[in-house]
């Protein structure tokens, strides 16, 4: 979804510059015409550089300042919670996640497939290429190699630059992405042709028209569902050739002008259409007829650059500069409106390594030390994933059924009405402490319909949680489905619950209560886990503790995340948080 919105933003950006160039054409030189080119390059570029690439803010990461000692923590070992094992016991129903997905990942099929077709046509070019390579046979004639070694001279190209002739070719290319190779047709063609198309092929090597053709036939794969890059590959060819042209122009006398069109024109006769290795793989001095009428007219109608042209050009090439790295906010922009990850920048954060507390699992832990406003990170990239809260989003159903009246602080138990239940924990009647401790979905699933979906959205939006996407549904947003948050959300969601501007104080002192889970040495924890299995195309499984530790007067609010096999789940990412927390002396 990403790579096709940012592709379409690069997609305009190109046609502002292509417009920009017919636009000024009269007024740019070709060769800064052919240096505005290389922009297209950096647009085409732009949706794949990860995320945070340009960001220069980016915080330091620090590791291994404190030894970590600690193996992964398993039940039984470290710190252990005090209410029963409610809350270490992983209450999850699966659930299917392959609709949701099955149309992104269609279409990213049909990409990849394109993609595939695409380069087995580029293969077969390069078959063709391998067989004019393979028949290319070195000049040996003395006069031809003192001519190509004057030309080197002239054009101002230096390197170990072959010149050969092949009979497979009807006029003069240049190949090599490392070995440049000049090859000339084997029939036989007059000092005079050969000078001039010496010259056009070295002035492909000065440009780097070889590299740059293989970096289009990578782009010319990646978005061979982009029409418009077909037209602006196609410009880019013709605009590569007149600067050419334009060079060999710079390097000849004025008079003989008319002399080198007239050698375009020979090897034209000879010239049907280009195949497609010609045109993808290699440089040589045809062209399709439209083109070369084109650069005849160029060459008519020829003048040197004038100092006001080349001042005109800069400023131009400046401008369009400007533009296109304006582009780079933009594409920010969408990565951050996507709802797979969440865009984070602070400079008060220290990143440790905390892999060996892990195990087994990939995860995410993020710790916020509230007073000193410092945010302790492991796993930067997994922090700031986008991923179903589950059953931590309960401690937000919750606290709105108690803002909207839905629940009262002191009457909060429902009835059971006797429907088949997935655990024995949840066949009966339960109030909300119970209701927490063991995680019972109907109830919740009940209080938010009571709440309504627009209520939920309006609470949800107010406090900036997640993605705030409730297009899943009443029952099942938050458990695997639209609904997403990554840890270091969870954090900031904790945090502006603890600096509450949106909930009544009783209300919130009233969850807090129903989130207390033990006291250690002066130091309350309080915290809700969340498990979650979705099937997809294969099988996932997710694990979530979030809470935060008060003591001697300190506020530490954390979020573990893990994801794994059959074993990740919010006891997992609880045993992991207890085990961490107790190695930084937190709890």
């Amino acid at each position: 979804m990403y790579f096709l919105m940012a592709s379409f933003v690069s997609s305009v950006g190109m046609l502002f510059i292509l417009l920009a160039k017919i636009g000024l054409r009269n007024h740019i030189s070709v060769r800064w015409q052919h240096y505005i080119n290389l922009l297209f390059f950096v647009l085409l570029a732009l949706p794949f550089i990860p995320e945070g690439f340009f960001s220069f803010a980016v915080p330091p990461m620090r590791f291994g300042d404190r030894q970590i000692v600690t193996a992964i923590a398993t039940a039984g070992n470290g710190p252990q919670l005090t209410y029963g094992m409610g809350w270490l016991q992983d209450f999850a129903v699966p659930v299917s996640s392959v609709t949701s997905g099955y149309p992104w990942l269609m279409i990213a099929g049909i990409w990849f497939a394109g993609i595939m077709a695409c380069t087995v046509m580029m293969l077969w070019c390069n078959k063709s290429f391998r067989l004019i390579k393979e028949s290319v046979k070195p000049v040996e004639d003395g006069e031809i190699l003192s001519l190509f070694a004057s030309c080197k001279v002239a054009m101002g190209v230096g390197g170990n630059i072959i010149l050969g002739t092949s009979i497979l070719i009807k006029s003069p290319m240049t190949v090599g992405l490392f070995k440049t190779i000049i090859i000339l047709p084997a029939k036989k063609i007059a000092l005079k042709d050969m000078r001039y198309a010496i010259l056009h092929e070295l002035a492909h090597c000065k440009n780097r028209d070889i590299q740059i053709n293989a970096v289009m036939c990578m782009f010319q794969i990646l978005y061979w569902f982009n029409p418009l890059i077909y037209f602006i590959f196609k410009q880019m060819r013709l605009d590569r050739e007149i600067a050419c042209d334009d060079a060999v122009l710079k390097t000849i006398p004025k008079a003989h002008h008319t002399d080198y069109g007239e050698t375009l024109l020979n090897f034209i006769k000879t010239i049907s259409h280009p195949t497609p290795a010609e045109l993808f793989l290699m440089a040589g001095m045809g062209g399709s007829k439209p083109q070369i009428v084109k650069r005849i007219r160029y060459i008519a109608s020829y003048a040197a650059e004038t100092g006001r042209v080349k001042t005109k050009s800069v400023c131009a090439f400046a401008l369009i500069v400007i533009f296109v790295f304006c582009q780079i906010p933009v594409i920010s922009a969408l990565a951050h409106s996507n709802d797979s990850r969440f865009h984070f920048r602070a400079d008060n954060v220290i990143y440790e390594d905390f892999s060996a507390f892990f195990g087994e699992f990939e995860g995410s832990f993020v710790l916020y030390d509230l007073e000193n406003g410092l945010y302790t990170i492991h796993n930067r990239d997994m922090s700031l994933m986008r991923v179903s809260p589950f059953s931590t989003y309960k401690i937000y159903s919750a606290l709105i059924a108690l803002e909207v009246g839905v629940l009262e602080a002191n009457d909060t138990l429902r009835e059971w009405d006797g429907a088949v239940q997935p655990f024995e924990a949840w066949s009966q009647n339960h109030d909300l402490t119970s209701a927490m401790h063991s995680s019972v979905n109907w109830y919740f699933q009940d209080m938010d319909a009571l709440v309504g979906i627009e209520m939920l959205q309006s609470y949800l939006s107010r406090i900036s949680y997640g993605n705030s996407n409730l297009s899943g549904g009443i029952a099942d947003f938050w458990n695997g489905s639209s609904l997403r948050i990554s840890p270091v959300e969870q954090v900031q969601a904790l945090r502006r619950l603890h600096h509450n501007a949106v909930f009544d104080a009783g209300h919130v002192e009233a969850l807090k209560d129903v989130l207390r889970l033990s006291e250690r040495d002066g130091a309350v924890l309080f915290g809700k886990t969340g498990t979650g299995s979705v099937d997809g195309w294969m099988t996932s499984n997710h694990g979530w503790f979030i809470g935060y530790v008060e003591s001697d007067g300190r506020t530490f609010i954390f979020a573990t995340y893990v994801e794994g096999d059959d074993h990740a789940g919010g006891s997992a990412a609880a045993q992991i948080t207890l085990t961490i927390l107790e190695d930084m002396g937190v709890y």
